[in-house]
């Protein structure tokens, strides 16, 4: 792996650092008047999501990760495991759904992903910001039930449950955001 200097730190770029694998969030290049210059980061853990401050003096060498990120479109789901696609080559990988994580509650045939590798690992997948799901079950509204900005809960055909609108039926169409899971309209 390669070693790069903390002053060569951008934002994205990942790392290999003892405890993990992380990309950096933010950094700060720092000069006091008084002693050596320190710079002054945010770490992501890639597997966990966690964040994570850490200070490194100026000019240290740390392992930089190479991630091999590719364009994956999912298939199917053949039970236990999920099947995707790289859309350049059409080749077919195989994926179990704890390398998945959340990303499991937002698939649907033909959606693209960008998985991020690791020495073979899956560590990263990232879904676009929003998807179009369909509401699979939800209760009717209530008649009369008109407070503004009523919510019920939903079950999309992934098996997610979010909150939606009253006015939403089963079967209809919702864009819902994937970072924070909420509903965002229908379409």
């Amino acid at each position: 792996m390669p070693a790069i200097s903390t002053n060569d730190f951008k934002t994205g770029i990942a790392l290999a650092l003892d405890n993990g694998l992380f990309t950096v969030v933010e950094f700060q290049h720092v000069k006091p008047g008084k002693g050596g210059a320190f710079v002054r980061s945010k770490l992501r853990n890639v597997r966990t999501g966690a964040v994570l401050d850490r200070t490194f003096n100026a000019g240290v060498k740390v392992e930089q990760a190479i991630l091999d990120k590719r364009d994956m479109q999912f298939l199917y789901s053949d039970g236990t495991d999920y099947v995707f696609m790289d859309t350049d080559t059409y080749d077919q990988m195989t994926v179990p759904p704890t390398a998945l994580g959340d990303a499991v509650d937002y698939l649907v045939e033909s959606m693209v992903a960008m998985i991020a590798t690791y020495n073979d690992e899956i560590v990263q997948v990232e879904l676009p910001a929003s998807v179009e799901l369909e509401i699979g079950e939800t209760e009717p509204g209530i008649q009369g039930d008109r407070v503004s900005g009523a919510r019920k809960p939903a079950t999309l055909v992934t098996g997610k449950v979010i909150q939606v609108p009253l006015f939403v039926v089963t079967g209809e169409k919702v864009k819902v955001e994937t970072q924070i899971t909420d509903y965002i309209t229908r379409v």
